[in-house]
């Protein structure tokens, strides 16, 4: 199995094959099981939504498109996009189990922020076939914590004990998932606390641990990144050590962003459906994926000129 720094890369590096107003379906789609979470953390664009939802995607709708995306080509499919996945640990196991029992998908994985993964849901999706379960892993003690994520300090206690316990079930059942973990390459005294309290609680734990530039979310959340004292990049340009340029940005020609809502997005970041491409609630995958609002938007990322589109105010073109 790829090492899951290979599959980022992979995603994020464009073959020519994408460079395309109507490129062949993504390799890799990210679907919005839960909108929800119990994080509020200071550079997720979640923070921009005015109205958080209280509801999770339609299962029955979750099937017909993942059942699409198959057809299509799509050979990975994470199970989680801008909300925690974990808070419906129910539909999360029955996705899982749909993807990789019913129709194959060779590759499922998820990115939690550890919390509410407690010991028996993370089985249950290990047990369904889980492929990778990747943890978030951003914050170096309880206070800091407590002022990036918003919540209280209890809760990055027990995303470690959730992650130390994880790694004894795969590990005392022998499942085939993988455990990674990723956190934000902050700088000085704040990048010394991150690896001492990665070196102690996180490393022993996991198969490999990588680092992420402090994204700009989309630039929506740039006035609480500067208000929390970290400068964001441009754009998403993937991995510390495999950057990429911000345009034309990946994330419109090599990975599919679905809300649960059954919204197609362009941008990795949309909490706030400025991106929205089409409605998979009506409209196939592939009439979503190449729709004429999405190919005009690639057309004007291949000319590297989104002045007057949807991604104009990004931080990476600013």
């Amino acid at each position: 199995m790829a090492d899951i720094t290979d599959r980022i890369d992979n995603v994020t590096r464009i073959p020519a094959a994408y460079l395309k107003a109507a490129p062949p379906a993504p390799r890799s789609v990210k679907i919005e099981i839960s909108p929800r979470c119990n994080y509020r953390c200071g550079f997720c664009a979640l923070r921009t939504r005015e109205v958080q939802p209280k509801w999770d995607m339609d299962f029955g709708l979750f099937k017909r498109v993942t059942r699409e995306m198959r057809e299509a080509g799509v050979e990975e499919i994470g199970v989680f996009y801008l909300g925690e996945s974990f808070m419906n640990p129910r539909l999360l196991v029955d996705c899982i189990r749909y993807l990789k029992q019913e129709i194959a998908m060779p590759y499922v994985f998820l990115t939690s922020n550890a919390s509410m993964a407690f010991p028996e849901a993370v089985e249950e999706c290990m047990k369904a076939g889980l492929d990778s379960l990747k943890w978030s892993v951003n914050a170096a003690d309880e206070a800091q914590f407590e002022k990036i994520m918003g919540v209280a300090g209890k809760l990055f206690r027990r995303a470690l004990q959730n992650i130390k316990a994880a790694w004894g079930i795969r590990n005392d059942n022998a499942y085939a998932t993988r455990l990674y973990a990723s956190s934000i390459q902050y700088d000085g005294a704040q990048q010394q606390k991150m690896e001492e309290l990665l070196a102690l609680r996180v490393h022993p734990y996991v198969d490999r641990h990588y680092w992420l530039p402090l994204y700009s979310m989309g630039a929506f959340a740039t006035e609480r990144e500067a208000q929390l004292g970290y400068r964001p990049t441009a754009g998403n340009q993937g991995r510390i050590g495999a950057l990429r340029e911000p345009l034309p940005c990946w994330s419109a020609f090599t990975e599919g962003h679905v809300t649960a809502d059954g919204k197609l997005s362009a941008c990795c970041f949309d909490a706030t459906a400025n991106w929205t491409m089409g409605d998979l609630t009506k409209q196939s995958f592939m009439d979503a994926w190449n729709s004429h609002a999405f190919q005009t938007l690639r057309e004007a990322h291949l000319k590297k000129d989104v002045r007057g589109t949807v991604c104009e105010q990004c931080l990476a073109y600013s």
